[in-house]
């Protein structure tokens, strides 16, 4: 019994371990990369990713305010985002409150102003 009981509390120990490893290292930020690099994200034909490897071109985009791209004006990160998705990845616009939006911005975010 107190073997079955060692056994048990290891086995529980172990996967609270796991699960706290596996959450640290899958952040929002990390989603929205993989988003970012997924050509099917949205319903698109191409990854963000294409037209900015690595982020290249978005470093301070997500200080910005204010953005000027095909031709409108965007008064938000997440406006500029869905012009992106729809015109260049021909994919569907996304809630701006969205989760997907949320982590996509975290990525962004994190490209700084390199």
């Amino acid at each position: 019994m107190a073997g079955r009981t060692l056994l048990v509390s290891s086995l529980l120990v172990f996967v609270i371990s796991v699960t706290l490893a596996f959450a640290k290292h899958h952040t929002a930020e990390e989603r929205g990369k993989a988003h970012f690099n997924d050509p099917a994200f949205a319903g698109g034909k191409k990854s963000c990713n294409t037209c900015h490897p690595d982020g290249r071109g978005l470093e301070g985009s997500g200080a910005k305010t204010k953005f000027s791209i095909m031709g409108g004006d965007q008064n938000s990160l997440e406006e500029a985002v869905n012009v992106c998705i729809v015109n260049a990845n021909r994919g569907n616009a996304i809630d701006v409150n969205s989760t997907e939006m949320q982590e996509m911005v975290s990525y962004i975010k994190s490209l700084g102003a390199q």
